[in-house]
């Protein structure tokens, strides 16, 4: 078998009566697997929500806009044009100047990292205070944990979240429960473990996981998702300086695709409050991370072929402890609600938020509650496009919460009495019909 042409040219006993078989047929299966592999290539190659997102902030005005920022230092300073890594990098900077204790370890963070968020740090707060380790997740974490226990502010780095299941037992079993233990007598509160998470576009099924929900059923931990340079900046910064050991994890693939003006002064973003990002009235959407751009411009397809509806944006930033009330009184209001990430949908933390406000808005709503997720399958590498809850399928769900709202409208506009009667077809157990 040898590599030449653009096809493995098959050499050997049988191979060439293979090869003939499988061009053979009524429909080529080569044929079907050229068409296949231009779906995907297309698919990939569709334009970053980015591009045109609303919520990235990119002038000196719109950053300093933030009434998080108020209270700040950052509130009247200076803007930087930063994308995400250096905004992260940014954070170290500021966490390690203003504290003598921190410390920035993991697999190869003196020279910068994989994703060079800690560049330049070892040559301006000396090697003492940034080191490398062995590659042992395990002990990264376990060292931080002993670091913590001892005053330090730890600063940890998984290089990627998919390998951070080694440190599992460090983070679920002792530095969550650490504190509770110990009767409060000993804590690691100042232990931060930043990752890398969620898809790339290339990554396989090894560098591409989402693996928040793991850990949001640990009670002892907090779990934080930034979407844009601002937010991780000032979520990082909280983090860091929170009295609880924090899991912290960066859509990678937002390290260089996200830019914004970011403040170059001191400030933090508050830990457990969700932000609404847009304003509505009909549908509450729920998502976080990357993601959110997703969502952003399913909902602008939305109300463009449905005039009228207007759909409320929600980011969680974090994932545990989550801002239950905010999202609460959103559905109260709109009776729909549809949650979207990447990670797989049995036993998402979309699973969470879809049972708790069902308790807490079961009389409001109006629609089956949705879920836009990734697949219950392994991250797979050629089929991330088909795998990682896409715009279209987070149209669609918009699309069926809205079903009945297009037929209230169009009632609206007719004069003439309608009496409800169940009809089994529709998604809604009532339609108005005349």
């Amino acid at each position: 078998m040898s590599f030449g042409g653009s096809l493995l040219s098959f050499r050997g006993a049988g191979l060439n009566s293979l090869w003939k078989k499988f061009r053979s047929g009524p429909r080529s299966k080569l044929q079907f697997f050229h068409a296949s592999s231009r779906k995907f290539e297309a698919a990939s190659k569709a334009p970053s929500p980015l591009e045109s997102s609303k919520f990235l902030k990119n002038t000196h005005e719109e950053a300093l806009k933030n009434p998080e920022l108020v209270n700040t230092a950052a509130a009247n300073g200076e803007t930087k044009r930063m994308n995400m890594f250096q905004s992260i990098n940014d954070a170290l900077c500021v966490a390690m100047t203003t504290d003598e204790t921190a410390v920035v370890f993991g697999e190869d963070v003196s020279f910068g990292g994989v994703f060079r968020a800690t560049l330049r740090l070892v040559e301006m707060f000396g090697r003492d205070r940034v080191f490398n380790t062995p590659l042992t997740e395990q002990g990264i974490v376990g060292f931080g944990i002993g670091m913590a226990a001892m005053g330090h502010t730890a600063i940890a780095e998984i290089q990627f979240a998919d390998y951070i299941f080694p440190a599992f037992d460090q983070l679920v079993n002792e530095a969550a429960k650490y504190r509770y233990r110990s009767g409060g007598m000993f804590n690691v509160g100042g232990l931060t473990v930043r990752s890398p998470s969620s898809a790339v576009g290339h990554g396989g099924h090894y560098h591409s996981q989402s693996p928040e929900a793991y850990f949001a059923h640990t009670a002892g931990l907090k779990v934080v998702i930034p979407r844009s340079p601002i937010q991780a900046k000032g979520l990082l910064l909280a983090s860091i300086r929170d009295r609880n050991p924090v899991v912290f994890f960066e859509p990678k693939i937002l390290y260089r695709s996200s830019v914004e003006q970011v403040p170059v002064g001191d400030y933090e973003l508050p830990l457990g409050k969700a932000e609404i990002l847009k304003p509505g009235k009909d549908i509450t959407i729920v998502g976080y991370g990357s993601q959110i751009y997703v969502l952003e411009s399913a909902i602008q397809m939305a109300e463009k072929n449905i005039p009228g509806i207007t759909c409320e944006l929600i980011d969680l930033r974090t994932i545990l402890p989550w801002d239950v009330d905010t999202v609460a009184k959103s559905v109260n209001k709109t009776g729909r609600l549809v949650i979207s990430h990447e990670a797989p949908k049995t036993s998402g933390f979309a699973a969470e938020i879809s049972a708790t406000i069902l308790e807490r808005c079961f009389l409001r709503l109006e629609a089956p509650i949705e879920r836009v997720c990734g697949w219950d399958t392994p991250f797979p590498l050629v089929f991330e496009p088909l795998y990682t809850p896409s715009m279209i399928r987070c149209y669609d769900a918009i699309m069926e919460e809205s079903d009945d709202l297009t037929d209230e409208k169009h009632d609206k506009h007719l004069d003439t009495k309608y009496i409800k009667i169940p009809n089994s077809k529709d998604r809604s157990p009532f339609r108005f019909i005349k």
